[in-house]
């Protein structure tokens, strides 16, 4: 068995049931080089518009594993968005809880982050993205050896509608999981912004952060994401002091927001900068802020890496307040490839 469910998890709540037997998910005997984990919602009814649901597994603290794929099991018809969590505690020890936005919670379930210790996200999913597989020898380092301790599933429901006949909700993700060792660990670096978007008008959501951490880092694959507004997605690190800007992967976001092969294949390094641009484009007679309903807007930028014979970076966030009050060149960057950033080649 690889993945302890949290002691708390098989127990009946007047609302939802959570009592799958963790040691049956294993496709594979435990002896075998790589189990197939599925990590689904336990049957979940969403009761409210824009819920976003969190479900934790804890992860065997005697033993070391490497996560090496990821198959959805998801539709966008049901789930806006998957992220899978890292954590050194949950949010909660509940089977379900609330963990977006408290204006949209169901009041019959408890309300908490996904992480209440050492957050990082480890993979998302979004618009019927397929299956990710990473590079042979790179693996996401969890358990005994790790500071994830627990895997938290978010699902975002945007819309509740096919659950008025009582239907419930399965969605997750299937982890490929292996004993073995790898070389290169796995890290994801978020970008990310706040901020407001003005009526019939195009903005530009930006967020910039230099390494402070004395590590060399390999990118080999990027995401993007946002909501209806967004049209160009870029991701670039930024050397030789701020004036050579280096595409690392650029996309339309409302294309299936699965991880892409990054367009730079060489390092990342202290003192090296990750700077994203959303560019966005709003015909409504509204503003338009950042947040977690549909009709809000998000700005991220996901670039995930390996590095050899060391950990991943202890920083994986880099979030800025966003427009009106941050831009690039009002941080200070130079040189910066406004037209390549905003169009798509």
């Amino acid at each position: 068995m690889i993945i302890n469910a949290v002691s708390s998890v098989c127990v009946l709540l007047s609302i939802l049931t959570r009592c799958s037997d963790a040691a049956a998910a294993t496709a594979e005997t435990a002896d075998a080089q790589v189990e197939r984990f599925p990590f689904f919602m336990p049957n979940v009814r969403p009761n409210v518009p824009e819920s976003y649901l969190c479900t934790p597994v804890k992860i065997d603290p005697a033993s070391t594993y490497y996560i090496t794929g990821f198959e959805p099991n998801a539709t966008m018809n049901t789930a806006h968005h998957i992220i899978l969590y890292g954590c050194g505690k949950p949010g909660s020890r509940k089977p379900v809880w609330n963990c977006g936005e408290m204006a949209h919670a169901d009041p019959r379930l408890a309300s908490a982050g996904p992480c209440d210790e050492d957050s990082e996200i480890i993979y998302a999913w979004a618009r019927d993205a397929p299956s990710f597989i990473l590079p042979p020898d790179v693996g996401f380092k969890v358990g005994a050896k790790s500071r994830v301790k627990y895997l938290v599933l978010q699902v975002h429901y945007a819309h509740i509608d096919q659950f008025a006949d009582g239907s419930t909700d399965d969605s997750g993700v299937t982890l490929l999981i292996t004993r073995r060792a790898q070389s290169k660990l796995a890290g994801v670096q978020t970008l990310g912004t706040g901020g407001s978007i003005p009526p019939h008008s195009v903005e530009l959501m930006e967020a910039a952060c230099k390494i402070s951490e004395n590590k060399t880092l390999h990118p080999f694959a990027y995401r993007t994401h946002t909501h209806s507004l967004g049209r160009v997605v870029s991701g670039y690190v930024i050397k030789d002091g701020g004036r050579r800007w280096i595409e690392l992967g650029k996309r339309d976001p409302l294309t299936p927001q699965m991880f892409y092969e990054t367009s730079y294949r060489g390092t990342v390094e202290m003192g090296d900068t990750l700077a994203a641009r959303c560019t966005m484009r709003s015909d409504r007679d509204t503003w338009t802020y950042v947040g977690g309903t549909n009709k809000d807007e998000m700005c991220n930028f996901y670039m995930m890496y390996w590095v050899e014979n060391d950990e991943p970076l202890l920083d994986a966030w880099c979030f800025t307040p966003g427009p009106p009050t941050y831009y690039w060149h009002k941080a200070g960057l130079i040189d910066i490839p406004n037209d390549e950033a905003s169009t798509l080649n």
